[in-house]
């Protein structure tokens, strides 16, 4: 039987969301209020399109073709606030052998998330802050479910994609991410630590709903800020990846 979910947005084409090229699904509703989020426009639950996941699942399978070699990423908003309609397409779109990514930041309990952690292929994890005061101060929630999902993780050898946001003046600080890396490195379960540099191109969102912006007055991080961020974590024995860094005339990138 097909379940209901509010679907933001779809990319069809997208690169930056697991490996290959992936079609990205993002569902709408989530518990965070990120400081820096650049899609404000999902945390209602019931914005979006209301579709089914035979709707969904019938139009990935007509990209199969261009998604292959790489597979399905479902994002969000976070996507565990929809655990069934979650599940239900990342169990169909198994059954069509494709690749199956969960993109979130583990922010609801593990016992509403275990199964669609359990189904999907890849889990992209987004830690906001080890620090859990501060984790609150930027999300309005604390850690502890983040953590329990990577611990999940860990015991159920579930491949992971850690990523973390570097925010000047808030994580981008050197014994906040030392602290970090030296934390990640005791699981294994993770493949690759990806570094993403806060960015502004979502603040016209905030405007656009009237809701205040607050960090209005953070640069964007400079190039030494970044370089010191990811030899921090590569000191450590950790793969990473970074979007939109360049060094040594080089851009690395996920996908």
């Amino acid at each position: 039987m097909s379940v209901h979910g509010n679907v933001h947005s779809v990319e069809s084409f997208g690169t930056l969301d697991g490996p290959g090229v992936r079609y990205v699904v993002f569902l709408q509703g989530c518990s965070l209020r990120c400081r820096y989020c650049h899609n404000p426009d999902t945390w209602n639950m019931h914005g979006g399109k209301d579709t089914t996941s035979d709707e969904l699942v019938s139009d990935i399978l007509g990209y199969r073709n261009f998604i292959a070699k790489g597979g399905v990423t479902i994002s969000g908003g976070e996507p565990l606030k929809q655990p069934e309609f979650a599940l239900d397409v990342i169990t169909r779109l198994k059954k069509e052998g494709l690749h199956t990514a969960l993109d979130t930041a583990g922010s609801v309990p593990l016992e509403l998330s275990k199964p669609v952690l359990d189904a999907a292929d890849l889990i992209l994890l987004d830690i906001k802050s080890l620090d859990d005061k501060l984790c609150f101060s930027l999300t309005g929630m604390g850690n502890a479910h983040t953590l329990a999902t990577l611990a999940y993780c860990q015991a159920t050898k579930k491949r992971v994609w850690l990523r973390h946001v570097l925010v000047p003046g808030w994580t981008l600080e050197r014994k906040k991410l030392e602290e970090l890396a030296a934390f990640l490195t005791s699981f294994d379960c993770i493949e690759q630590v990806e570094l993403l540099p806060y960015h502004r191109m979502g603040q016209y969102k905030w405007e656009q709903l009237k809701l205040n912006y607050s960090l209005k007055q953070v640069e964007e991080p400079t190039k030494a800020e970044l370089t010191m961020a990811r030899s921090i974590f590569e000191k450590q024995g950790l793969k990473v990846l970074m979007t939109n860094y360049q060094e040594d005339e080089q851009t690395t990138k996920v996908g």
